[in-house]
This record gives C-alpha cells, structure tokens and sequence, in this order.
C-alpha cells in the first residue's frame, strides 16, 4: 500500500508536515511523487469514462426526444383519422418516453457534476504534484550540497591531517634548535676578527642547513595539501 490510500489524502495533505515527520525525506517525496503521478492517471482515467458516459447519455437523450415526437405525431394523425384509441396508446407512450428522458436527464445531470469535480480535482492534484516535484529538486540539491560539505569535514578531521600537524611541529622545533645553535656561538665569546670570520663561517654552515631543513618542511607540507 502506498503513503496515500485515498485521492483526498493526496489533495488535502501538508507536504511540509510529512517531510518534516520523515526519517528520509528525499525518499518520501520520491514515492509521494509516483503516488501522485499513479492517482493522477486513475483520476484522468474516471474523467475519461465520465465524458464517454455523457456522450452516451446525450445519444439516447436525442432519441429519445425523437421517439417523444414521433409519438406525438402519431397521436395527431390517429386522432385526425378518429382513431381516438390508438391517438390515447400513442399518448400513453409519449408519455412513457418522456418519464425515461427525464431519468437520463438527471443522470446527465449527475455525471456532468462529477465530471466537473473530477476536473478540479485534476487541477489541485496537479498543482500538489508540481509542489512536490519542486521541493524534489531542492532535496536533491540540498543533499549533494550537505554531502560535499561532509565529505570535506571528513578530510579536514582525518588522522593523516593531525599526523602532519604533529610532524610540522616537530620540524619547527628542530629549526629553533638550529636557529638557537646559532645564537648561541656568540654567548661568551670574544669578539676579534679572527672569531667574528670563524663564526660568519659557522653561521653559514648553520643557515644552509637551515634552509634545506625549510625547504623540506615545505616540500612536505604541500604534498600534505594534495
């Protein structure tokens, strides 16, 4: 059985209250959607019996007002002749006609309305089915939006991110302690020309190790990003 069990189900129900109750709602509107689209055929498929009734019913109604003159007509010609006997059993079934068109007239009648309800019945039925195939295509937009932000939050948390946070920390304690190595060679020492080349050397030794050091944590931290 489906979501709706009747067409007044379909045309009287609050979309935003059932997508709001749904544990998946991509899913219900889906199947809102074919239930409509099902009903939709079967509400067109009664529209259509109706109209081919009417016209039916408007056939007989046409012979039957001609039976209805003819037996007014036979009621004349036999009372001309002074046949008052046939022109009273002609009456008789004018008579009888008429009754029977006047039954078809009220079942005309009542198929007509109903074809007119059907007909408004159509029309909200297809507003309510536009409705859901709307909010069908903000679901769907909606859902592969929240799914690539999940999939990016993912990647974000991911233990390989930590993983390159820790070792970019450690990186950048080995380059204080380098940078700190050369600070330190000019601690306590005195300043003559032969010290102050000495230690230009030492520093340039220190910085190119330093630089290849930065060099690496860069190469690295854009591998990371990839």
């Amino acid at each position: 059985m489906g979501i709706f069990t009747r067409f007044s189900d379909i045309v009287n129900s609050n979309i935003n209250a059932i997508l709001d109750k749904a544990e998946d709602p991509e899913k219900i509107i889906r199947l809102m959607i074919q239930e409509m689209e099902d009903t939709l055929v079967e509400v067109r498929s009664a529209a259509a019996r109706s109209i081919a009734d009417k016209k039916d019913l408007n056939r007989k109604l046409e012979s039957l007002d001609r039976e209805l003159d003819d037996w007014a007509a036979k009621a004349e010609l036999a009372l001309r002749k002074g046949r008052e006997d046939l022109a009273k059993a002609a009456l008789v079934e004018k008579s009888r006609v008429a009754a029977a068109g006047d039954a078809l007239k009220r079942d005309y009648a009542t198929v007509d309305d109903g074809l007119a309800k059907l007909n408004e019945d159509i029309a909200r039925l297809e507003a309510k089915l536009e409705d859901a195939k709307g909010r069908q295509k903000s679901l769907l937009a909606r859902h592969k939006t929240a799914s690539s932000r999940l999939a990016a939050r993912k990647k974000i948390y991911d233990y390989k991110i930590d993983d390159a946070m820790v070792r970019f920390e450690q990186y950048t304690r080995r380059i204080d302690d380098v940078e700190s190595r050369i600070e330190a060679y000019d601690l306590g020492l005195p300043k003559d020309l032969n010290h102050q080349f000495a230690s230009l050397e030492a520093e340039e030794s220190v910085m190119q190790e330093l630089d290849d050091l930065k060099r690496r944590v860069k190469g690295e931290r854009a591998t990371e990003v990839e």
